[in-house]
């Protein structure tokens, strides 16, 4: 029992190590202590804000920008949580760098000035960011035994980089994904409707995942999936918060997660600022945020 347990606690402290260090993205602000005002501590009841970022970091020697932005806010009283994706052409103020596509920022100042930006766009505290590439996004969805998605159509396309290792090519219909397919889902935009739609599928995903987590993760599979990921994520949760919110996450319904897209339809305007860009209403944006919460965060006791 004590070998079994040493063997799993040096695995995850061994992983949370390793997705503390700037491995996809520096950050300027990492060597600094953070500010309790900014950053507040999760002591179990107030929601829990976490900025999930998927980055194409194929180019080293680029700093990449943020290729999708979620925004994960968790209701540990409630047991819900729900999904804003931030369309990644809305046009903000980026502080000190002026305005631009909300998904400079990550390029710009790292992951505290992504943060920052999507803190002030949507007017809650974001207080966690989680970063990964395309082959991190590979090797969690393979590390779980893949995902069941229906695909909405058939989806087609030639990736003109990396001799065609990164071409999406879907059927229609109901199927078990494995992480190369999850991934051609997930970055699939190439229709009338673009990054709109494309969104939706990674919310979509994003909760299949989940479910998955719930349902077929087992103790026995931990090591395994946190040796094969762990290359590929970068975070600042601290290891005790991962176990919080891993226990946390075991115990939220399915059934109630919610999505939405963001800025919502009828709060922004598509304008040409060096090309189309999506200029929001920030109020009409920070006040759907709060509606949505509020209507989630209802105690059940």
């Amino acid at each position: 029992m004590i070998a079994i347990g040493g063997y799993y606690g040096y695995s995850f402290y061994t992983f949370a190590k390793d997705i503390q260090q700037p491995n996809i993205v520096k950050d300027p602000d990492s060597g600094k202590k953070p500010n309790k005002e900014q950053i507040p501590l999760w002591g179990g009841k107030e929601r829990v804000n976490i900025l999930m970022m998927g980055v194409d970091a194929r180019d080293r020697n680029e700093v990449p920008r943020s290729d999708s932005m979620l925004l994960v806010s968790i209701d540990p009283v409630g047991k819900t949580y729900d999904i804003f994706s931030i369309l990644r052409d809305t046009y903000v103020d980026i502080p000190g760098y002026g305005e631009s596509r909300i998904n400079a920022a990550l390029g710009h100042g790292g992951p505290s000035l992504a943060m920052e930006t999507v803190s002030q766009f949507t007017g809650i505290p974001v207080n966690y960011y989680v970063i990964t590439d395309f082959e991190g996004f590979k090797s969690l969805i393979d590390a779980v035994g893949g995902v069941d998605i229906d695909v909405e159509k058939n989806m087609y396309y030639r990736d003109p980089g990396d001799k065609g290792k990164y071409d999406i090519n879907l059927k229609k219909g109901l199927q078990h994904l494995d992480g190369d397919k999850a991934l051609q889902y997930a970055r699939f935009r190439h229709d009338a409707t673009s990054d709109y739609t494309r969104t939706e599928r990674q919310r979509k995903l994003l909760t299949a995942l989940a479910d998955q987590l719930q349902s077929g993760m087992s103790v026995i599979q931990l090591p395994n999936i946190l040796e094969k990921v762990s290359p590929y994520v970068q975070t600042n949760l601290t290891s005790m918060d991962m176990i919080k919110l891993a226990g946390l996450c075991l115990t939220l319904h399915k059934a109630e997660a919610e999505g939405y897209q963001l800025p919502q339809p009828n709060a922004f305007q598509e304008v040409n600022r060096g090309g189309s860009v999506l200029l929001p209403s920030i109020p009409d944006v920070q006040a759907f945020v709060r509606e949505k919460l509020q209507h989630q965060s209802a105690d059940p006791s």
